[in-house]
């Protein structure tokens, strides 16, 4: 079928060779990117009138093959590691040609104009160009939207350029395999390609912000979700994916700010993104109802599979990936809070998904347990939600996001630890994870059971009751909650074998120890005398 384009601006284009055809889709809107993704017969529609599609090779992050080019910005100021892999300059131009090459040879192409940063104040104007429609559709769903008026002065600040089905020679471009994702910050662009996983668009402009803000505008910038109160009180939720940041921050009874990215100012707390980016692996409508209801015509859901001979999605199959997920714009939540910004934080909550089964489902932290526990950043990677993770796996991942931390993590932990002490923030740890063994043996905790905790924890019921030292960890244990067995909150009472606990909970700690020691020579001595004892 023919597809109406919307004629592109001529202001504003991308500096670059590429000459933009008639087959430029600018601007366009979800109910055509849909029927766009139709027509080439890349997705299916599932019952609830939401795009199905499949990512191809790729269903999760590729960390391993995310490369920043290190240039006389970036030199000194990132820091380099694993996650921040530097790669020569003359390889973003050879990168960039060969994407450009290839764009100017494709039938048709797909350019939106969106931002990110709720905070006026702050906001980042980015263009994306995408090779495949659906892709355009996720940044639709999961950036900002301009208005028509906004649109008609629009200048991009950043690039992003996201062609999937280009494989390129690593040799000549100077990465590890076929598929890159590349940041430049000389050039304000970020050039994935090789890859059809929408998160790498998300997550490139997450990196970007967590270089931006906390450098240049004196702003901490969290992997958290947050909401917030009837009477205006903020919580804040840091976790890795996979931990219960989007389904635990989808609260009924509070607006929901965000459910993955945010910054910390002088006054506020605010999104960066427009949309939520949700796991749908187990998804039902009892546990989650907003997430299951947010899966309608608009929603972008990808490698999830039917129930044969039915456009039902099987939210239990796994066999394409654990990592199965939906995007949709916020406001496809009905108690969204929009703008997306909220007062100063009164409760964090770090979320860790324990799979050795050792940490209490909730605990009360001091400010030096807080410090300690943020710098650590413990939890299991989840089944899917990287390359190569086909179950959990315990990992430290310093601030709960080392991953998309171009910066050293003192610097947000410094930032972090002088706004807990200036608010008197009120900061939990909550297992998500394993109790009454480690995984394979134990039970995950119950969701409704830490929606209860964080409830009560919320609403002061935590306040005035006996709290227990834990034996290895210190951090305060309440030995009742509203709405929970008594017996789950101590994590060693859910043990069959008590001496098992004991040794897996000492093993456990010994891993936070040997972790730490590359931060000890900066820290405390407040936050070290917070580490487990062994």
């Amino acid at each position: 079928m023919s597809v109406p384009t919307i004629p592109f601006p001529t202001q504003n284009l991308l500096k670059s060779v590429l000459k933009f055809s008639e087959n430029v889709h600018y601007q366009t809107c979800p109910g055509d990117l849909i029927l766009d993704t139709l027509r080439i017969g890349e997705g299916v529609l599932s019952d609830t009138g939401a795009l199905v599609i499949q990512t191809g090779e790729f269903t999760g992050r590729s960390p391993k093959d995310k490369f920043i080019i290190k240039d006389d910005i970036t030199e000194t100021t990132v820091n380099w590691n694993e996650f921040n892999i530097p790669v020569d300059e003359k390889y973003y131009h050879v990168v960039y040609k060969k994407m450009i090459e290839y764009l100017e040879k494709l039938p048709e192409l797909w350019i939106r104009d969106c931002y990110a940063c709720a905070d006026p104040r702050y906001r980042l104007n980015i263009r994306v160009i995408n090779e495949k429609p659906w892709s355009n559709l996720f940044a639709y769903n999961m950036f900002l939207r301009p208005t028509e008026a906004e649109l008609e002065s629009f200048k991009p600040e950043w690039n992003v350029i996201s062609c999937p089905d280009l494989k390129l020679n690593a040799e000549e471009c100077g990465i590890r395999q076929h598929n890159v994702s590349l940041v430049s910050f000389k050039h304000k662009t970020i050039l994935i390609a090789g890859s059809g996983y929408t998160g790498e668009m998300k997550k490139g402009i997450f990196t970007i912000l967590n270089y931006i803000l906390p450098q240049e505008k004196n702003v901490l910038s969290m992997h958290c979700s947050a909401n917030m109160g009837e009477n205006g009180d903020t919580a804040i939720f840091f976790g890795l994916s996979g931990t219960g940041k989007t389904t635990l921050s989808a609260d009924p009874n509070r607006m929901l700010i965000g459910d993955d990215e945010h910054a910390w100012t002088a006054d506020n707390i605010f999104n960066f993104e427009g949309g939520c980016y949700a796991k749908c692996i187990h998804l039902t409508e009892e546990k989650e109802p907003e997430i299951f209801q947010a899966i309608r015509h608009g929603a972008l859901v990808e490698n999830t599979k039917f129930f044969p001979g039915t456009n039902k999605i099987n939210f239990d199959d796994g066999s394409v990936t654990e990592n199965t997920r939906v995007s949709y714009p916020i406001n496809f939540i009905s108690n969204a809070q929009e703008p997306s910004i909220g007062g100063l934080p009164k409760n964090i909550f770090f979320l860790t998904c324990d799979a050795c089964g050792v940490l209490p489902p909730i605990s009360k932290l001091s400010p030096g347990q807080a410090m300690y526990q943020f710098i650590s950043g413990y939890t299991a990677k989840v089944a899917g939600t990287e390359t190569g993770i086909t179950e959990p796996k315990p990992t430290f991942s310093a601030c709960f996001g080392a991953p998309f931390l171009p910066l050293h993590p003192g610097k947000y932990a410094m930032m972090l630890g002088q706004k807990m002490q200036e608010h008197k923030v009120n900061v939990w740890l909550i297992n998500t994870g394993w109790t009454g063994g480690s995984y394979g043996i134990g039970k995950r905790i119950k969701l409704s059971h830490t929606r209860a905790m964080i409830t009560a924890a919320l609403e002061g019921k935590l306040d005035n009751v006996t709290y227990e030292d834990h034996e290895v960890f210190g951090v305060a244990v309440p030995t009742s909650c509203p709405n929970v067995p008594t017996k789950l909150l101590n994590p060693r009472n859910t043990w069959t074998d008590t001496n098992a606990y004991d040794e897996r909970a000492k093993c456990l700690g010994g891993l936070f120890i040997k972790n730490f020691e590359k931060y000890a020579a900066e820290i405390s001595e407040e936050v070290l005398a917070a580490a487990p004892k062994i």
